[in-house]
């Protein structure tokens, strides 16, 4: 039976729903346990529980500096024409994954894994009206909702408003939805454009990327790519709709 298309319902709307039920909790190496939040729905049993990685990106021939140079230009266009990843957001998930392989191999984290993340986070930094520029940076900025308990983690201000425009709870900011004590942690010039901004997809996506692999190895296996993305945010509603997003991607790029 042909499982219904997760891209498909995932309207943005849809997108920033559920996160909010969910926390936006990415926390280093302490992951905030989310507070009482309304039912969910129960996962159904075609849902994925896993996602196995992606065939590797194609490499380009020459990079840059930046993650989003080191992708092939013929390889990131074609795949965002098959899965509907804007190319801006598509090479720099597949330009972190990449940085991760060279580094840390044993991490197993694929492009695909980070895609659908970035899929439930905010629609590839289109969430709200806002859209990825040619540096890659959400204009306008995307900013969750109050982590105040009441549906949500229980976070208050961590950073003085400087990082979510709050002064009173934490936000979780940017296109993987990073909260203001992991981006302090995790901070990151994926795009070496001698800036560190949440807000960026080059180094939101690598901060991501290095938490994961922080979190867990062997991604490439259920167990490895379960514990990774459930430090990442803990409900299993979470969990499955990622691995849905990231299993689909992994399709329509021909494996």
């Amino acid at each position: 039976m042909h499982r219904p298309s997760t891209i498909a319902l995932l309207s943005v709307g849809a997108v920033m729903g559920l996160c909010a039920i969910v926390a936006f909790v990415l926390v280093v190496l302490a992951p905030v346990t989310p507070a009482s939040t309304p039912a969910e729905p129960l996962p159904q049993a075609e849902d994925p529980t896993w996602a196995p990685p992606a065939e590797p990106p194609l490499a380009a021939a020459e990079h840059g500096s930046g993650i989003q140079t080191r992708v092939d230009a013929d390889w990131a266009a074609q795949t965002a024409a098959a899965t509907g990843i804007p190319v801006r957001a598509l090479v720099a998930y597949a330009g972190a994954a990449m940085v991760k392989a060279e580094q840390m191999p044993e991490c197993g984290l694929s492009w695909s894994t980070l895609a659908g993340v970035g899929a439930i986070e905010s629609d590839h930094g289109r969430h709200g009206g806002s859209m990825l520029d040619a540096g890659g940076t959400a204009v306008p900025g995307i900013f969750g909702i109050a982590l105040d308990g009441v549906s949500t983690a229980h976070i208050p201000d961590s950073d003085g408003g400087a990082i979510d425009g709050d002064a009173e709870y934490d936000r979780a900011v940017g296109p993987m939805q990073l909260i203001p004590q992991t981006w302090r942690n995790w901070h990151v010039d994926g795009g070496a454009d001698g800036v560190e901004d949440p807000q960026n997809i080059d180094d939101a996506a690598l901060a991501a990327a290095n938490y994961l692999c922080r979190s867990a190895i062997d991604m490439d296996t259920e167990a490895g790519w379960r514990a990774a993305i459930s430090s990442y945010n803990g409900s299993e509603s979470y969990l499955r709709a990622v691995a849905g997003a990231a299993v689909e991607y992994t399709d329509l790029a021909g494996g």
